[in-house]
Order: structure tokens, then C-alpha cells, then sequence
């Protein structure tokens, strides 16, 4: 008898030890890794973008946690420096060992990180917007802003509605800026339409009234449009206002958030530019499925954080809710079979746009998803 207690109680405490592990395993933390520009020169892309991923990864673990296992974010500043960005990848790849990394605020970032990501097999949201990032496609590599040639299309297309079609085209040296005029010098050709006069600037540079001027003083010019990100932008706002050009006048997506709006101050009245309805998330229609999406953010973020949104931090709400989506669906946190699930998301509503995903497109996203805004008594208004 005594014998059979002993053998009964060992095996009870074995299958007691079997559950604690279990229990143990099932409770490991779910690593999302990520790279951000939360200093430096980028910060007005890196900290919405940090403080987003903090704020949903916290509201996901006390709901829950996600099969049933916590969120872990092991993140790191890059400072907008793409070598560092490539070093921090390596480390949350080799080191941390996260599942899936949502990060790289800049193309440049994003780009420097995409062979390690590639050769490791891991997934990868990215937050930057150049087209280059997911065309071609790359096996491992998403992306949730809409491509820098969706709102070079957007854009012509809301110019040649007011009838012009011969442009001045100003643009960055950088990354995003570069790929930004490629694509505008691209789409532009394809829709008819005449780039007139093409000027540059440099990150460093604080005057461009020269390449504005030129650009005035062009035969033919109807409309300008700049494309960058950063200080640049604001600088070539307030000198277009200070040189008294009256040419209707465009920004791209790379500065839509109220950040712009305070540095060009009220040289930016009348200025037009393609956006996520972030911004103007009230003129929408009550049918609209975006906008419990982004009026829900909004709040969240605003209370939490106690300043106003900006479509870069709902870039980084999509791609964790996208990370969250796709491991939910592969029921695991195998590499692959989550890849899988990304590649497979359909009418995803998020606020950004509405994502379907497929083997040739790792953005899921369309011209269309923009919405063209104009700065009017120094907000945003939404024009379509």
C-alpha cells in the first residue's frame, strides 16, 4: 500500500512538474524587436512611433497577452543613422532573438537592415515609406506606410484635377527624398504631365530661396511640389512664402503631422498634401470604416501621452496590429508560418488604410488610401 502512495504521489509530482514547464513555456514572452529614430534629426518619426508601440503592446498584455503569452518590446535609438539601425537589427536578431521586428523609421534604416533580416528569415513591418522597401518584393520584408510613388500618383492626380500639368519639383538628397523625385519624375511621364524644373537640397542646407527661385523663374511652371522629410520641407515652405511665390504649392506625406505645421508656422496656409485621416479624423463620414479606427487612436494616444497624434506613431499602430494579426492567425511564432500569415492578411482596416496583402505586395495598400489635405486658418481640412 505504502508503495503504491509513494508511486502515486511521484507521479503526481512529475505531472505536476510537467505543467509547471508548460505553464512556464506557455508564459514566455513574445519578443517584439524594433529600431526607431526616437533622437536625432528623424525624433519627429521615432518617438510617435516609440510611444505607440509602448502604449498598444501594455494595452495588449492586460488584455491578455497574445496566445496567451505576453508582449515583450526590446527596442533600441538609432538615431536616423542607418549603420546604427543595421547594428541594433543584428543585435535584436542575434542577441535579443525577437520573433518579428516593426521598426525603421527611415528608408535609409530600414534599407541598411533588410539583408540581415533576409538572411536571418524573420519577419519585418517596416515604418518607412520609399517604394524600394517592398518593390520588388522581398520575402521577409512589409511595410505599412503607403509607397512615396502613391503619393507622387496621388498628388499629380489632384494637380492635373485643377489643371496643371507643368510642375516645378523640388526634392531632398536623402533617402526618402531621392526615391520621392524618381517616382515623381516616373509618374508624372506616365500621366502626361511635364516636370519643368528640377531642384535639390541637402539635409544640411538652411536656405533653398536659390532652388526656389529657379524654379519661380521657369517658363511655364503651374504648381510646386516638394518632397522630403524633416527641417527641409518647413525651410522650403517658409522661403516660398518669404520669396512671395503664389503658385499653388504641395508637400508630400513626409510631413503630415501638426510637428510641420508648428516649424512653417503660417507660411504653410494653402499648402496641399496626401495623408492618412489621422489628422481630420471627425470630416469623416459616418460610413467611413476608418474612422472609429483613427478617432479610437487618437483619443488613446492623446490622453495617454498628452500630445497631439501624428500619422508616423499610427504607422507603428498598424504594424504591431499587423505583427499581433498575422501570430494570432499562424496560432505560433514560427518565422515562417507567421510570413505566411502576413502575406495573407485581407481588409485589414487600419489608420492607415485598409491592408490586403499578397505574394506581390508586402504594402497592401493603394493610391486611394490617401486623403488630400490643405492647410486653412493653420489646421488641416480635408479636401478628398
Amino acid at each position: 500500500m505504502l508503495k503504491t502512495l509513494l508511486r502515486c504521489a511521484g507521479k503526481f509530482v512529475a505531472i505536476a512538474a510537467a505543467g509547471l514547464v508548460m505553464s512556464a513555456q506557455a508564459a514566455e514572452p513574445i519578443r517584439i524587436g524594433s529600431f526607431l529614430s526616437v533622437t536625432g534629426p528623424a525624433s519627429f518619426l521615432g518617438d510617435p512611433e516609440l510611444k505607440t508601440l509602448q502604449m498598444y503592446v501594455d494595452k495588449i498584455n492586460k488584455d491578455g497577452g497574445v496566445l496567451g503569452r505576453p508582449l515583450e518590446l526590446v527596442h533600441y535609438d538609432d538615431v536616423g543613422n542607418a549603420s546604427s539601425a543595421r547594428n541594433f537589427a543584428s543585435r535584436l536578431i542575434r542577441s535579443d532573438q525577437v520573433d518579428i521586428i516593426v521598426g525603421g523609421s527611415t528608408t535609409g534604416a530600414t534599407m541598411a537592415s533588410v539583408p540581415l533580416v533576409e538572411q536571418a528569415k524573420i519577419p519585418f513591418i517596416s515604418l518607412a515609406g520609399a517604394v524600394v522597401i517592398t518593390t520588388p518584393v522581398k520575402h521577409w520584408v512589409f511595410k505599412t506606410p503607403q509607397s512615396d510613388r502613391m503619393a507622387a500618383e496621388r498628388i499629380l492626380a489632384d494637380m492635373k484635377a485643377r489643371g496643371f500639368t507643368r510642375i516645378g519639383l523640388i526634392s531632398g538628397t536623402g533617402g526618402f527624398g531621392s526615391s520621392g523625385r524618381t517616382q515623381t519624375l516616373e509618374v508624372a511621364k506616365n500621366m502626361g504631365m511635364e516636370v519643368v524644373a528640377d531642384e535639390t537640397y541637402s539635409g544640411s542646407d538652411t536656405d533653398m530661396t536659390a532652388q526656389l527661385t529657379n524654379i519661380r523663374n521657369t517658363d511655364g511652371v503651374q504648381a510646386i511640389l516638394n518632397f522630403g522629410f524633416g527641417q527641409g520641407p518647413a525651410i522650403v515652405t517658409r522661403n516660398y512664402a518669404q520669396l512671395g511665390i503664389k503658385l499653388p504649392f504641395y508637400q508630400s506625406h513626409g510631413v503630415a503631422s501638426d510637428s510641420f505645421l508648428k516649424l512653417a508656422g503660417k507660411a504653410a496656409e494653402g499648402l496641399r498634401l496626401p495623408a492618412s485621416p489621422l489628422l481630420v479624423p471627425d470630416s469623416l463620414p459616418d460610413s467611413d470604416p476608418q474612422k472609429a479606427v483613427v478617432q479610437n487612436y487618437k483619443s488613446e494616444y492623446e490622453a495617454r501621452w498628452n500630445a497631439k497624434v501624428s500619422t508616423f506613431g499610427g504607422y507603428a499602430y498598424d504594424g504591431l496590429m499587423l505583427a499581433v494579426k498575422a501570430i494570432e492567425a499562424a496560432g505560433t511564432t514560427d518565422h515562417e508560418a507567421v510570413r505566411k500569415a502576413l502575406e495573407n492578411i485581407h481588409g485589414y482596416v487600419g489608420v492607415t488604410g485598409e491592408f490586403t496583402m499578397g505574394p506581390d505586395d508586402h504594402n497592401g495598400l493603394d493610391a486611394d488610401s490617401f486623403r488630400i489635405l490643405e492647410v486653412q486658418n493653420g489646421d488641416w481640412k480635408l479636401i478628398n
